[in-house]
């Protein structure tokens, strides 16, 4: 990481953000990530129709989340330090499905995250 003092953000992704290819194609980097989860969230598959989401991933169907009201539920994945400019370019990537809401993880740390809309 750079020492430029640019604020860095915590995204955590349950999917297609996890894929090399779509982080080299949206950030221009390969992501370090930490395993964690979100707990009382459920997962479910979304189909994608946006042709450059599409040809990014290589992925039809996507995961996406939404509450389930039980904490005991939990969804997997990992947590990557990033900077703002490269949330504002997950932003871009991510179809209108979904929208970005901050959540508090597993491990306690609170991260931006991509749920259904």
């Amino acid at each position: 990481m750079s020492s430029s003092g640019a604020r860095h953000e915590l995204l955590f992704s349950y999917g297609t953000l996890q894929l090399e290819r779509v982080q080299l194609e949206s950030f221009g980097r390969l992501l370090e990530g930490e395993e964690d989860a979100m707990p009382g969230f459920r997962r479910t598959m979304v189909e994608i129709t946006d042709p450059e989401v599409l040809r990014k991933s290589g992925e039809r169907f996507h995961p996406i989340v939404a509450p389930s009201g039980d904490p005991a539920d939990e969804v997997a994945g990992k947590v990557f330090q990033v900077t703002a400019a490269e949330l504002a370019a997950a932003d871009l990537y991510e179809v209108a499905d979904y929208k970005r809401v901050a959540v508090r993880l597993k491990s306690g740390k609170q991260a931006w995250v991509y749920i259904r809309a």
